[in-house]
């Protein structure tokens, strides 16, 4: 579409100047949140928590209830909607570099090599061949996915098997299960995706990107995998047992020139998807015509996080030079 006949919700953003570079944003309650990378909670009412005071968020994930970071002190910290701040895990002197939300309040951590679950039973370790890049639990089940060099363990914290890996060649970072957890994808140092279809471990390679891929997101329904990494969105399809294997990607939301797509959320219960681009430029897209709204304009600041309200009404986005808000629609 052109410019002109996009049309613009951006006067019904609430702003809020985080101050800091925006790890990851959520909403507890109603409330949106910004994690921010020089320790910061900071909520779009203006308070403001020190979760990790003279240190740096290094990831963040949010449930509606707590929002937990990890962070260069050693720590994971739970904050909940009025600002009271829990240590729910400490080892000094190392970087907690990623962390995840699983089951029945399970979290996972890592550091180095190792990755940590801890449950309402008590605390488990795994030692990975290699620094752990990324943490996901299954959306079914016990499990935990630990991305790492030259694959992904796969494992279940309440048994004592040894886990099962998932080989590939090469550096893996973030990793995300689709929705029915019949697949699992990881992005990768190089610009390309890699992919298992579980069931019989067959390899999906999903490649053709001009930069690596920092942020992907399934739709509701898992029948497309949205993907940062290029001028526009790339959607893969996953909606059936071959996943994307011998399949084209679609491309959707194209940036304006000299930008590129920064930062993608599949809406929670509808055809569309929310883009952050490198300029600073937010759009919400749907997927069936491609009809796009602008949320922010290019105001400068890379869009690194993007989160929906479960509700589906409110968005949450946060940009590298410490600019946020949130749409109501």
């Amino acid at each position: 579409m052109s410019e002109t006949e996009v049309r613009s919700v951006a006067e019904l953003v609430t702003p809020c100047e985080a101050g800091a570079h925006i790890v990851a944003c959520g909403f507890l309650g109603d409330e949106a949140v910004f994690a921010t990378g020089e320790g910061e909670i900071v909520f779009l009412n203006g308070k403001r928590v020190a979760a990790h005071p003279g240190a740096g968020i290094l990831e963040a994930v949010c449930d509606g209830e707590k929002i937990i970071t990890c962070g260069d002190d050693g720590r994971v910290v739970a904050a909940n909607a009025e600002g009271a701040v829990e240590t729910l895990a400490e080892i000094k002197n190392k970087w907690l570099d990623h962390v995840a939300l699983g089951p029945d309040g399970a979290i996972a951590w890592s550091t180095g090599k190792t990755a940590y679950v801890k449950t309402k039973k008590g605390e488990k370790t795994l030692e990975v061949p290699s620094t752990v890049g990324g943490l996901a639990f299954a959306p079914k089940g016990f499990r935990l996915a630990v991305a790492h060099y030259n694959g992904v363990s796969l494992w279940f914290p309440n048994s004592d098997t040894k886990p099962d890996l998932l080989e590939w060649k090469g550096s893996h970072l973030g990793v995300s299960w689709s929705p029915d957890g019949k697949f699992l994808i990881t992005t990768m140092q190089e610009p390309a995706l890699h992919g298992w279809r579980l069931a019989d471990n067959k390899h999906m390679r999903m490649s053709g990107y001009p930069t690596r891929v920092r942020s992907m997101s399934f739709s509701h329904d898992g029948k497309l995998l949205a993907t940062s990494g290029a001028e526009s969105v790339i959607l893969w399809p996953f909606g059936t047992k071959d996943g994307p294997m011998g399949k084209d990607p679609g491309m959707l939301a194209p940036a304006r020139e000299g930008s590129r797509v920064s930062c993608v959320a599949c809406h929670p219960d509808k055809e569309a998807v929310a883009v952050g681009y490198t300029d600073g430029m937010v759009m919400m897209v749907r997927i069936s015509d491609a009809a796009e709204i602008l949320i922010r304009g290019p105001e400068g600041g890379e869009v690194t996080a993007l989160a929906w309200h479960a509700n589906g009404v409110s968005l949450a986005y946060g940009t590298d030079e410490g600019k946020s808000g949130v749409l109501n629609l």
